[in-house]
C-alpha cells in the first residue's frame, strides 16, 4: 500500500467511531470552546504516554483507541475554530460529517506535501516519538490560545491541529 492509501484506511477507521458517536450522541462537542478541544486531546495523548511508560493499561482500552481521539478531537477542534462554539447541537449529521471529510482531506494533502519533503522519516521514528511530538504540539497550542490565538513567528492553533492529526495517522499505520 502507498502512504496515502494507508493515511486513508486510517482516516476511515477514525471517521467510522466519529460517525457511530456522532449517532449516538449528535454534536453534543458543539458546546465544546477550542480550548476544551484541546485539553481532551491532552488527556488522551497524556494516558498513550502512561501506557507506554508503564506498560499496561488498567482500563481495557489501548493506545489505538486514543489515537483515534486525538484524531478527531483535533478534526473537531478545527470545525470548532471555523465555526466558533455552540450553546446547542446546532449541525445536522451531514453537515458535521461534510466538515470533517474537508478537514481529513486537508490533514491528508499536508501530510503528502511534508512527506513528500521528509522522504517517509516518520517510517524510521519510534511510536513514542509520535507520542511526544503530539504532546508538544498540545502544549504549543495551550500557549498560543493563552495568548489569545497571537503569534509572532509561529503556525496558529489549527496548524498544530493538523500535525496532531497526521502524527495520530502515523501512530495508526504503525500499530495496525
Amino acid at each position: 500500500m502507498t502512504t496515502e492509501e494507508e493515511f486513508l484506511q486510517a482516516i476511515d477507521e477514525c471517521r467510522n467511531i466519529f460517525t457511530k458517536k456522532l449517532t449516538d450522541y449528535g454534536a453534543a462537542w458543539r458546546i465544546m470552546r477550542p480550548e476544551s478541544v484541546t485539553d481532551q486531546i491532552f488527556i488522551k495523548a497524556n494516558r498513550i504516554r502512561s501506557i507506554e511508560l508503564k506498560g499496561v493499561a488498567m482500563v481495557n482500552e489501548g493506545i489505538r483507541p486514543e489515537l483515534i481521539g486525538i484524531v478527531n478531537y483535533a478534526i473537531i477542534g478545527l470545525i470548532q475554530l471555523q465555526l466558533g462554539f455552540s450553546d446547542n447541537d446546532d449541525k445536522t449529521k451531514e453537515e458535521v460529517l461534510h466538515l470533517y471529510d474537508h478537514y481529513a482531506t486537508e490533514a491528508k494533502n499536508l501530510m503528502l506535501a511534508k512527506n513528500h519533503d521528509y522522504d517517509e522519516a516518520w517510517r524510521s521514528m519510534r511510536p513514542q516519538s509520535y507520542t511526544d511530538l503530539i504532546l508538544m504540539k498540545i502544549h504549543r497550542t495551550k500557549e498560543i490560545e493563552n495568548n489569545k490565538g497571537k503569534t509572532l513567528i509561529s503556525e496558529g492553533i489549527d496548524a498544530n491541529y493538523f500535525d496532531m492529526i497526521n502524527y495520530a495517522v502515523f501512530g495508526l499505520i504503525q500499530t495496525k
